[in-house]
């Protein structure tokens, strides 16, 4: 992270909430133009952002109180201010608490709290499925930039393998896409596991998705601020996610489609 990210980075959280002073945000609008890893953390924090105020309602309702507690006594610390870390595992645990957590536990909410409006729509509904996946796919993302781990072709082949008998070859040249490839997880979906390839595309994070034992008819889905572009290949459902335009979209998952067709 540079010494400009390093004094945006605080501002990124007020600047989604529109609480900055107007000098300050023009200061994150000039850095946002040249800086394509802090234009997609604004981008994914400004997406479960405007998730969660679309189901404020519904979470305050449906949220334990426990939470719901644990939540008022973040913000409370947050307003209040705290001194800088004493060592670096303390200023790791700092960015998660003050940047990172509210990202996945927002996106956790989508998901857990959420729980009537996505697990139980997913088996009929594809915006339920897409809700569900782009929520691990800003959970993913924001886990990565603590950990900063980035694995090779081979090794993400070989954990699609093993962990879900995929005999999958990744497109062999992303580059000419502009795609740098991030990494593999397996991701909790419905009461099983999916596979979740992760990507760069010039900067920006796009996710693939393999649901096993699944066929979904292909189509487009706009979720969360997010596009979805979900086809089948054989009795699997693959689902390409990024905060674009559709037609950029459409060319990446084109890419995909070509490269994993004829693999099964």
């Amino acid at each position: 992270m540079s010494d400009d990210c390093k004094a945006i980075d605080p501002l990124v959280t007020p600047f989604v909430d529109g609480e900055l002073p107007l000098d300050d945000r023009r200061r994150v609008e000039q850095h946002l133009t040249v800086c394509p890893p802090c234009h997609s953390r604004l981008a994914a924090e400004q997406a479960v952002h405007d998730a969660v105020a679309s189901q404020r309602s519904h979470f305050m309702s449906c949220a334990p109180r426990l939470l719901r507690a644990r939540c008022e006594a973040a913000a409370r610390r947050e307003r209040a201010g705290v001194p800088p870390p004493r060592t670096r595992a303390e200023g790791l645990r700092r960015l998660w608490s003050t940047s990172l957590a509210p990202i996945a536990l927002a996106a956790s909410l989508v998901v857990v709290v959420g729980g009537a409006f996505v697990y139980q729509l997913t088996d009929s509904s594809a915006t339920a499925m897409a809700a569900e996946l782009t929520a691990d796919h800003l959970k993913c993302f924001a886990l990565n930039a603590v950990l900063g781990t980035q694995d090779s072709p081979a090794a993400v082949e070989a954990a699609m393998f093993t962990g879900f008998g995929w005999k999958m070859h990744l497109p062999s040249s992303p580059s000419r896409m502009g795609l740098e490839l991030v990494g593999s997880r397996r991701c909790l979906y419905g009461e099983g596991t999916v596979a979740h390839v992760m990507y760069l595309h010039e900067g920006r994070p796009v996710s693939l998705f393999m649901l096993p034992r699944s066929a979904r008819a292909e189509q487009f889905v706009e979720v969360l601020g997010h596009e979805a572009k979900i086809w089948c290949v054989g009795d699997r459902t693959l689902v390409l996610i990024a905060r674009e335009p559709r037609r950029q979209v459409e060319e990446l998952a084109s890419y995909m489609q070509a490269s994993l067709s004829q693999q099964h």
